[in-house]
């Protein structure tokens, strides 16, 4: 056991202690979500300047406190995973993800038998997978990218969804009935209907019987500007001189206008959150802020399109780029 930590059996069958929520996630509520005291090695680490959405947060909180069936859905780098995750880290709830991408097979998800070696001797063994394990366990179970998962996979968890959802083990002819502190969330960039814009290649549409069995279904979009740039200076704490915000909040108006141009079809792809602060952390990496946006997001636009970023480059920034990317490198003063 890791030191200053619990084992997940060791936890109490209930959450032992209530957290304020205006307190704890700044949501402007007096209500109270349950937490447990102790904290096992399952729990995600706590992220101190992490930016929580009001709306987001209460939906997901549903899920904890209640055992609501939380689906967020939103675009690539608008941080529904992390949403989920530091919400757990708060409650010093065990949070274990999943990713469904194409790889994950049923067996994978319930369980299979092993050959393994005991006294010597090699004997078949039932190994269950990971979701009869949390199932039985005071777990938040997160299955990331839900709308890229396969078939048989997807009516494996369908079973689960209801209310008073019972997993059936049919290897092991058990059924067994969830912990009263499992909770289900899944996070996915499309609503199930299949994706028409091209950004989320693998993802396909969704069973709607299956998707109506979500209680809650959550839109986690990008945060203004100005909420925006507070994120990145956070995860970029050089940038937090006057010359630092005002580059920051030239970037994520950078990205703002490739969000309107993708939306209005003369752009292919955008910019999320992630992309401006790999951009920030470009810029410290390289000390040449043109460079540093190539690195983090030219590269990857369609030839045709290039002109377009310059032109919103010049716009968000006052700085000319070259749409080639062929500028050469040039190492600006440094930062302090």
């Amino acid at each position: 056991m890791t030191e200053g930590l619990h084992e997940i059996d060791d936890l109490p069958v209930c959450p032992d202690t209530v957290v304020s929520i205006r307190d704890v996630f700044g949501v402007d509520t007096p209500d109270l979500a349950p937490a447990f005291t102790m904290r096992t090695a399952y729990v995600p680490d706590r992220d101190p300047v992490y930016r929580f959405d009001p709306a987001t947060t209460m939906a997901i909180l549903a899920g904890f406190g209640e055992g609501r069936r939380v689906l967020v859905q939103g675009r690539h780098g608008s941080g529904k995973s992390t949403h989920i995750e530091q919400i757990a880290a708060r409650l010093n709830w065990p949070c274990v993800r999943v990713n469904l991408d194409s790889h994950i097979s049923r067996i994978d998800l319930i369980g299979k038998d092993a050959i393994v070696l005991r006294d010597g001797k090699q004997i078949t063994e039932y190994r269950e997978g990971i979701f009869p394990w949390a199932y039985q366990r005071p777990v938040a179970l997160v299955f990331d990218e839900y709308d890229a998962g396969r078939a048989d996979v997807m009516f494996v968890i369908q079973r689960a969804l209801e209310a008073e959802g019972r997993l059936t083990i049919l290897d092991q002819n058990r059924v067994l009935r969830p912990h009263a502190s499992f909770r289900m969330f899944a996070t996915a960039n499309t609503v199930g209907l299949g994706d028409a814009s091209g950004l989320y290649h693998g993802t396909q549409q969704l069973n709607q019987a299956q998707l109506d069995r979500w209680n809650v279904i959550a839109r986690l979009d990008y945060l203004p500007a100005e909420e925006e740039a507070a994120v990145v200076r956070a995860r970029a704490p050089w940038m937090h001189d006057e010359e630092g915000a005002r580059i920051v909040l030239q970037m994520v108006r950078m990205a703002e206008l490739t969000r309107t141009g993708f939306e209005a079809g003369d752009l292919s792809t955008l910019m999320s959150p992630r992309t401006v602060i790999c951009w920030a952390e470009n810029y410290r990496s390289f000390g040449d802020l043109e460079f540093a946006f190539e690195a983090a997001f030219l590269n990857r636009c369609d030839e045709a399109e290039r002109p377009t970023v310059a032109e919103y480059y010049q716009r968000a920034t006052g700085r000319t780029l070259n749409a080639a990317g062929t500028r050469p490198w040039q190492r600006q003063p440094e930062r302090a």
